[in-house]
């Protein structure tokens, strides 16, 4: 290793966990430091974490981090942060501490008073903001935390109250600006952005009744935020890039180009399909057509810097990789989610058990937040195995209408599916996945890492370490591609059994209520 190498500090601050990483000229992503996260859901529909644990063990992962450069003399030159997309939090400026546990973006709590907006507001929205009202606003969150928090009222009164997503938490304590911003992939998933003008949405803001003035200043994903604080990190360099991290893990995976479609597992599945700089158009069909509706088909900004937005439609499963932690840690059915691909690699099939892993309600082929997580075919016959294979397979099925339904909204062809993510590591999963998509299915190297080596690669791709970001995209290598099966009446019958299944779900649906 020579002397004095330089990389970028990356951050990769997620729902299940921190990380933080070197990522230097070559795309190599060393040094990795990682903590886990709480999520905490005291009732169904609240999904809350503790935002300053997540700043503690973000300065924790960072600080491991530094101290393996510093034995390998690497040059840290600068930093790059990805974060969870609108999961909210609600600070005092004066101690720099949360005064309530933050929203996570799996949230529900506010569906119903949404949906009640949804009449008047959904076609505004979805022309402008990409999407519609949704089950989760961290806008109308903070505005009733507002109402009800006395500590939130107080310190809004005196003018030392800060909001802002997971971006804008760590920007505010990390960079020496010490200014409430935050970038497109990340307000785009808060829901009041418009896409095409790079603002937000003020009378949708007004709505939800929440004070302008709390408002993030808009920055773009490849920006300069400041320098690392000293006192802070122990180290002055400056921050060139925040991005949401399945955005920057679509960078750091290589998709950049119309037409190109990617899945990063991670918490949850999130499966995009990319653009241009074409502002992509998502409509609600009329209620009386007898097609799928495909309301859930989300338009994004990709990543936006040089003044100019790059878009990508995105489909979304939220909860996989966490349904899979919760099937070892909390009914502790498996020692733990590798062990799940290990056993389910022993079987040919599922034998007609089925997986929905909706734990906090469907988004494909609908929006219905009351869906509920099932595992359904079960028999006396029925092995450990093949309900290791039918957890995968439920994830797989889930992404394969993600992707049905990008492509329906697009008209887009697509050709192949890039996979990263900590799930990516199956090789099971992703043969499920090349089967049932009848695509073939792409896994980059260190794949489980690109979120770290896209947001490394946007504060990089100004001539820091590349002199863009096809010189950066360069440095990708292929870990393996998966095929698809040519049965393609098994997978149409395959297809078909999951279709059936999550419309059962869809009419049971009305049977449970928020509570």
């Amino acid at each position: 290793m020579t002397a004095h190498r330089n990389a970028i500090l990356a951050i990769d601050e997620g729902t299940s966990g921190t990380r933080a990483a070197l990522v230097d000229a070559s795309g190599h992503v060393s040094c990795l430091e990682y903590l886990p996260l709480h999520v905490d859901s005291p009732q169904p529909g609240v999904v809350e974490q503790d935002a300053n644990a997540i700043l503690d063990k973000t300065v924790a992962v960072c600080y491991a981090t530094l101290a393996q450069a510093a034995q390998q003399k690497v040059r840290v030159v600068a930093a790059a942060i990805a974060t969870q997309r609108a999961t909210a939090v609600l600070w005092d400026t004066h101690t720099g501490r949360a005064l309530v546990p933050a929203m996570v973006w799996q949230d529900t709590r506010h569906a119903a008073e949404l949906d009640r907006l949804a009449a008047t507001w959904d076609r505004r929205l979805v022309a402008g903001v990409g999407r519609p009202a949704g089950v989760r606003s961290p806008y109308l969150w903070a505005a009733h935390q507002l109402r009800t928090v006395p500590a939130v009222a107080d310190a809004f009164r005196a003018r030392r109250l800060a909001f802002g997503t997971i971006d804008t938490w760590l920007l505010w304590h990390l960079s020496t600006e010490r200014t409430c911003v935050t970038t497109p992939t990340n307000a785009t998933s808060a829901s009041a952005y418009l896409l095409g003008e790079h603002r937000y949405f003020d009378a949708w803001i007004d709505a939800l009744g929440f004070p302008h003035e709390l408002l993030p200043a808009l920055r773009e994903d490849a920006d300069t935020f400041g320098r690392t604080r000293p006192e802070l990190l122990g180290i002055d360099v400056p921050i060139l890039a925040c991005a949401g991290d399945q955005l920057a893990g679509a960078i750091g995976l290589g998709c950049l180009d119309r037409g190109q479609s990617m899945c990063v597992h991670g918490t949850g599945s999130f499966v995009d399909l990319l653009t241009g700089p074409a502002l992509p158009c998502t409509t609600l069909m009329d209620e009386h057509e007898h097609q799928p509706s495909y309301g859930a088909t989300l338009a994004i900004t990709a990543r936006r810097h040089g003044g100019v937005s790059h878009y990508s439609l995105e489909n979304f499963v939220a909860t996989t990789g966490y349904a899979l932690n919760w099937v070892c840690d909390t009914l502790r059915w498996f020692d733990h989610p590798a062990q799940i691909s290990a056993l389910a690699h022993t079987v040919s099939s599922a034998r007609g058990v089925l997986f929905i892993p909706a734990l906090t309600g469907l988004r494909v082929p609908q929006m219905e937040p009351c869906a509920r997580a099932s595992l359904s075919g079960i028999s006396i016959a029925t092995t450990r195995e093949e309900v290791a294979f039918a957890l995968l397979e439920g994830i797989g099925h889930s992404v394969t209408s993600c992707m049905e339904a990008n492509q329906a909204v697009a008209c887009i062809d697509v050709h192949e599916l890039v996979v990263g993510g900590g799930l990516s590591g199956s090789d099971v999963l992703l043969q499920i996945q090349a089967d049932l998509s009848g695509l073939p299915v792409r896994r980059i190297h260190e794949s489980d890492r690109a979120s770290l080596r896209g947001a490394a690669f946007l504060a990089g791709a100004s001539g820091l370490l590349w002199d863009s970001l096809d010189a950066a995209r360069a440095t990708l290598v292929t870990d393996a591609v998966f095929e698809p099966s040519p049965d393609t009446g098994l997978r149409q019958q395959r297809r078909a059994r999951w279709h059936a299944r999550i419309q059962s779900e869809l009419a049971h649906a009305a049977d449970f209520d928020h509570g």
